[in-house]
């Protein structure tokens, strides 16, 4: 048994959910009575509903305990450019969501609706921002859970020593370890959801989860080859692309199939170090922008909180849609940088859109579906992002003390 353990453990995660999804369709068209797989799901999308909250809540005190140390003033540019980058990310999924919506079938759940006026709005921001931290853990209030991780996360930042400090890391680690754990079981829980799934709507879901997966694609190319090109470009004053290029080439492939933006840091490093930058700089930068530069996963957050909330007929307002980018950016800098951190933070999203937990859930699960390509190229653009934005704001400051700079 270990063995067979070992084996499943070392083998590809994507593999294995390909695995999962097939023998799901296949139970699905052949079987559609045998409702016990389903359960796979549903104990699936119970263990990542236990587990977001917290998720959500040490991740972001650990980051901004941890965000103070070492970091000066000559960081404050490449922060600038990490953050802009990232809100304008979930801003274009805004808009390309709002000119193609996207619906996907969802299994039924509790009438939600967004709010009506903006005096509601903040009235039930502000209700749910000082809720108890650990009611709002208990209950996934996720407005709540994001305020008292930041109160908490700036005053260890202030008042703790380090090692205070590396034990909320290790804490942080380990419930992304945790996280691991559940996702290692994710082909067994994409096998009974696409089993509910195909048993009750045939394989015309597929064409749902089709157009989802285009919309978040559209959104990470128009990102990663119009938004961040005109960022640098304005940034240095000249063309952009042979440095976005050269980022994609050496650093956005290798992150394209490992998927994890924490394992690329090596390989930026390495990058850094080609572009000439200065080591002193990059050794912070690099992971620095490994935790809070995250387009993709800004994207993703926003594409999947609004398809949910278009799917359960919530209508969203332009100001909600406001809110809903910076907080996508504050949760996408949340989020580990592993396979799949992007997707526990839907529910957060969802809070603010009056979309259920139990909706909210399924959504994370089709991310796991569509995940072999949206979580692949969502780490892409996150990790080369990194390279980009740290070379761009140590290049401009050369040029400002009149120094030639080369990609």
């Amino acid at each position: 048994m270990k063995k067979i353990f070992k084996a499943y453990v070392n083998s590809s995660l994507i593999l294995r959910i390909l695995i999962g999804l097939v023998i799901g369709v296949s139970l699905g068209l052949l079987v559609p009575q045998a409702s016990f797989v389903a359960v796979f799901g549903d104990i699936f999308v119970g263990a990542l509903k236990a587990i977001a909250p917290i998720l959500v809540f040490v991740l972001v005190i650990a980051s901004l305990a941890k965000a103070g140390t070492g970091i000066g003033k000559r960081f404050r540019t490449v922060i600038v450019f990490y953050m802009l980058s990232t809100f304008l990310a979930a801003a274009v999924a805004v808009v390309l969501m709002y000119i193609f919506p996207v619906t996907i079938r969802l299994a039924e759940a509790a009438e939600n609706s967004a709010p009506s006026g903006l005096g509601e709005v903040f009235r039930t921001l502000l209700t749910n921002m000082v809720q108890n931290p650990v009611s709002s853990i208990l209950n996934a209030n996720y407005v709540g859970i994001l305020t008292w991780a930041v109160i908490f996360g700036l005053a260890l930042r202030m008042i703790a020593g380090d090692r205070t400090k590396d034990v909320m890391s290790d804490i942080s680690d380990a419930v992304a370890k945790a996280v691991g754990w559940i996702i290692q079981v994710a082909p067994f829980g994409i096998m009974g959801l696409v089993f509910s799934s195909i048993s009750e709507y045939g394989l015309d879901i597929f064409k749902d989860y089709g157009k989802l997966l285009l919309i978040l694609v559209g959104c990470m190319l128009a990102v990663a080859l119009v938004v961040d090109p005109l960022i640098v470009g304005i940034a240095l004053r000249r063309n952009p692309y042979p440095l976005v290029f050269r980022c994609f080439k050496e650093s956005g492939l290798t992150a394209f199939f490992t998927r994890s933006s924490a394992a690329n840091i090596p390989v930026n490093m390495a990058l850094c170090e080609k572009l000439g930058l200065d080591r002193e700089y990059y050794s912070v930068a690099i992971p620095l922008g490994a935790t809070i530069n995250m387009d993709g996963a800004a994207i993703t957050i926003t594409v999947m909180s609004l398809a949910a909330a278009f799917s359960q007929g919530i209508e969203v307002n332009f100001f909600l849609a406001i809110l809903l980018s910076f907080m996508a950016t504050l949760g996408a800098c949340g989020a580990s940088g592993v396979a799949g951190g992007s997707l526990l933070l839907i529910p957060m999203a969802c809070s603010l859109l009056g979309v259920g937990q139990d909706v909210a859930m399924q959504m994370v699960s089709v991310g796991f579906i569509i995940g072999v390509v949206q979580d692949s190229l969502e780490t892409a653009i996150n990790s080369s992002g990194d390279v980009l934005f740290c070379a761009t704001a140590e290049f401009r400051d050369r040029m400002k003390k009149g120094e030639e700079i080369r990609f």
